[in-house]
Parts: C-alpha cells; sequence; structure tokens
C-alpha cells in the first residue's frame, strides 16, 4: 500500500448530507486517497448532540460538540451544518488556521460570500463549494473553471427540487397546489414550513451564486428578484399546456447589452417553457441547469438536486479538489469578480408574456383591452377567448382571455397590467406569467 501523506479533514454537522460524507470518507478511504494524493483522515465531527439519532452508523467517538478546538489542526474543513451562525464564525475560524473549506451551505454564501472569499484569498486558502448551488450536479466548477475562458450570456436553472416536484405533479397528473405540497412535505421533500421553497428563496440564494461566477460579478441577495410558486393554480397548469407550454420555477442569471453598455439580471419566479426545451422534461424532484455561453453555446447540467448520498458525492469532489492542491501547494484560487457589471431591477428586462384576464362578454371589449395594450407598448401575438359565466336576462357574462405577447420592457407589462386591472371592462387579472426559452 502507498504510504500517502495525511490530511486532517474535520467535518461540521451530520445531518442527511454530512453523516454520508463522514460514511464515504470512511469506506472508500483507500480509493481517495490514491485519487487525491493523500490519505484523508477524519479526525472528529462537530455537532450540537453527539448522542443524537444518526442516518448512517459512525463511531461515537468521532463527535465533538467542541468545533474550535476540532478546526485547529485540520487541513480540509467541511462545513454543512446550514444556516448562517455559528457556520460563519467557524468557516473563518477555519480559514484563518490554515485549513481549506469546503461548504454546501448556499445561504451563507449568498449573503457573506465576499467576506469568506476575501478571508481565504488574505491567507492564500481556497473555498470549494460544488453542492451549494443545485446538489450533485457539477455546474460549479464547470462555470469557475471550464467556462472561464468563455463569455455566459445567460443561465436558466430549475435549482429547487421541491418546486419542481409540486409543479411538475400539477402538471402531468392535474392536481392541486395544496394536495401536492403537502404528499412533498410527507415525503420528505418539503420542510413542514416550506416557505424557503415555494416563495423562492433558496433558488434566489443559488440564483446569486451562480450569477456571481458566470458574470464575474458580485450580486447580492438583495438585488435578486425573487416569486414563489404559490399563486399557481390548476386553471393556470391547464392555459399552459394548451398553448403548448409548461411552468418552471426558474433562477434566470441575464448578460443585458443596452445603450449605456452591458448589465446583468438576476430573477427567480414561475415562467412558461416551451415543451421542445430540454428543461420542460426536467421532472419530479431532479434539478437542470441551461447554460447559454458566446462560445460553447448551449449546455445543461442535469440530476438530482438534493438528497444526502447525491450531494455528498458534490462535496466529496471538493474534498479531492482540496486534497490535491495541499499535496500540489501553492496559493488558492481566489473568486473573480472585477468585471463588477451593474446588476439591473426587473423592470429593465425584456421578455413574452402570457396575460389572462376574465371581461366582461360583451361586443367592444377586445378592442379596449387591445387598445390598452397598445397604448403601454405591448404588442399582442395571439388571443384565445373562452366563455367561462353565462349571463341572465339582466346580466353581462365573463369571458376569459389569454394573451400572448411580444416581446415587452418589464415596466411596461407592468403598468399596462394595472391599467387593464383599472379598465372596467377586465373583472378580473387572473395570471400574468413571463414566457422565457425563447
Amino acid at each position: 500500500m502507498t504510504d500517502y501523506r495525511r490530511l486532517r479533514v474535520a467535518l461540521l454537522g451530520a445531518g442527511a448530507v454530512g453523516s454520508q460524507v463522514a460514511a464515504l470518507l470512511r469506506q472508500h478511504a483507500d480509493e481517495l486517497a490514491d485519487r487525491a494524493g493523500a490519505r484523508l483522515e477524519l479526525v472528529g465531527i462537530a455537532v450540537r448532540d453527539v448522542d443524537a439519532k444518526r442516518d448512517v452508523d459512525l463511531p461515537r467517538e468521532l463527535f465533538t460538540t467542541d468545533a474550535d478546538a476540532l478546526i485547529v489542526g485540520s487541513d480540509i474543513v467541511i462545513e454543512l451544518m446550514g444556516g448562517i451562525e455559528p457556520a460563519r464564525e467557524y468557516l473563518l475560524h477555519a480559514i484563518n488556521s490554515g485549513a481549506d473549506i469546503v461548504t454546501a451551505n448556499k445561504a451563507l454564501l449568498a449573503t457573506h460570500g465576499p467576506e469568506i472569499f476575501d478571508a481565504a484569498d488574505q491567507v492564500g486558502a481556497e473555498v470549494y463549494y460544488e453542492a451549494a448551488a443545485a446538489g450533485a450536479i457539477p455546474i460549479i466548477r464547470p462555470l469557475r473553471d471550464s467556462l472561464a475562458g468563455d463569455r455566459v450570456q445567460r443561465i436558466m436553472g430549475i435549482v429547487n427540487g421541491t418546486t419542481n416536484y409540486i409543479l411538475d405533479r400539477m402538471d402531468t397528473e392535474g392536481a392541486e397546489f395544496a394536495d401536492v405540497l403537502a404528499d412533498a412535505q410527507r415525503l420528505g421533500y418539503a420542510e413542514a414550513d416550506p416557505t424557503a421553497d415555494v416563495e423562492g428563496y433558496d433558488a434566489a440564494q443559488k440564483a446569486a451564486i451562480l450569477a456571481s461566477l458566470a458574470f464575474h460579478t458580485t450580486v447580492p441577495l438583495d438585488a435578486v428578484h425573487r416569486e414563489g410558486i404559490t399563486a399557481i393554480d390548476k386553471s393556470m397548469m391547464d392555459a399552459a399546456r394548451h398553448a403548448g407550454y409548461v411552468i418552471k420555477l426558474l433562477a434566470v442569471c441575464e448578460r443585458l447589452t443596452e445603450a449605456s453598455g452591458e448589465s446583468i439580471s438576476v430573477r427567480v419566479y414561475p415562467a412558461l417553457i416551451d415543451r421542445a426545451h430540454p428543461l420542460a422534461s426536467v421532472h419530479g424532484a431532479n434539478n437542470a441547469v441551461f447554460v447559454q455561453a458566446e462560445a460553447a453555446g448551449n449546455l445543461m447540467f442535469y440530476g438530482a438536486g438534493a438528497g444526502g448520498v447525491q450531494t455528498a458525492s458534490a462535496v466529496l469532489g471538493d474534498v479531492v479538489s482540496a486534497a490535491r492542491r495541499h499535496i500540489a501547494g501553492g496559493v488558492g484560487v481566489g473568486e473573480s469578480t472585477l468585471a463588477n457589471l451593474p446588476i439591473v431591477p426587473v423592470g429593465r428586462v425584456t421578455t413574452r408574456y402570457q396575460i389572462t384576464l376574465e371581461v366582461d362578454d360583451q361586443p367592444g371589449v377586445l378592442a379596449t383591452v387591445a387598445g390598452i395594450l397598445s397604448e403601454g407598448r405591448v404588442s399582442i401575438a395571439t388571443v384565445e377567448q373562452t366563455v367561462v359565466g353565462s349571463a341572465g336576462d339582466d346580466e353581462v357574462g365573463v369571458a376569459r382571455l389569454v394573451i400572448g405577447t411580444h416581446k415587452a420592457l418589464e415596466q411596461d407589462l407592468s403598468e399596462t397590467v394595472d391599467r387593464l386591472a383599472a379598465s372596467g371592462v377586465v373583472e378580473r387579472v387572473v395570471s400574468v406569467l413571463r414566457v422565457e426559452g425563447n
């Protein structure tokens, strides 16, 4: 057996992912040593409760509640605790103690990434975070390394498995949102409090990370426009299907070219995708990231976006990379944010829309609606009208209009929809969905 140099590995957190990482580090120790060029010695696991039940059987003597003591002297620190504090404090301690760090903590990187990366740059350490954006899917390294010589134009990602599971079942089975959410909670896809997923917070954190990498620009979380899926219902799914679309919660990171120069838009919202687009075929709790680059063209990365052992795969890939860097020596590679492109609000984005209205079913209404859209610089591409409520002798019936638009500025569209709502002929604005992918 080859006599490899030993590297001390500390693990913070032993939940679904952490326990799998610990088990795989021990189970595949020889193989990992061959790949890394160093023997990865798991020296301890910091947890809140050493006697808590774990997903896998691990020696009790590995566990400790003293994370600070465990960090000191470690070559690689893996943080899988989640949350902001004390994870931030521990990672800064690890960096200042001379360790490289591996983390899957999207919330921490989206809110305190610049602080973490700057601390690592100061001491020549490196931060690895492949598992922070899309679980097992390798997307960080391709953006950070493989596409470093290219210009990424656009990223569209399904980066939250819970919402994709919900929307996929609503689309394929005609199920209602509340029923599928309850199933997702029962199956463990959704938390008891699903707010982070269904309101788009989780996807927004990942969008900030992906955009920062793709456009070499620091993207603060509060610059990401965010909308969730709680307003999506069966009627909206039916209308999307009828028009040849599927609804997905998308993280969209886009390079914009305007008269004033280049800028970027980062946004998360439910959007319509043509059923012929590769992202439309992402089913269940899977994730996918579709990248459009100037030279490389279209690329898609697909796979499990969550799961203990799946995410552990991405974490261990980072651990091997960190070990190889230790063996080779040298200063860690810092994050490239020198492009420093301005981040524009969602109102400056141009896309197509599907607007669904309930209107009075009487002559002249369609002409009135078309006139308001035209005045607002929103051009109609398609219109479909159906009667949804019959009228009595002295009453006006209700019709539903599903209007597809050509590309329009978000700000113009928003103002026009407000005018439609106040027009007197529109009973209700049922939905406004963007159309992405074309």
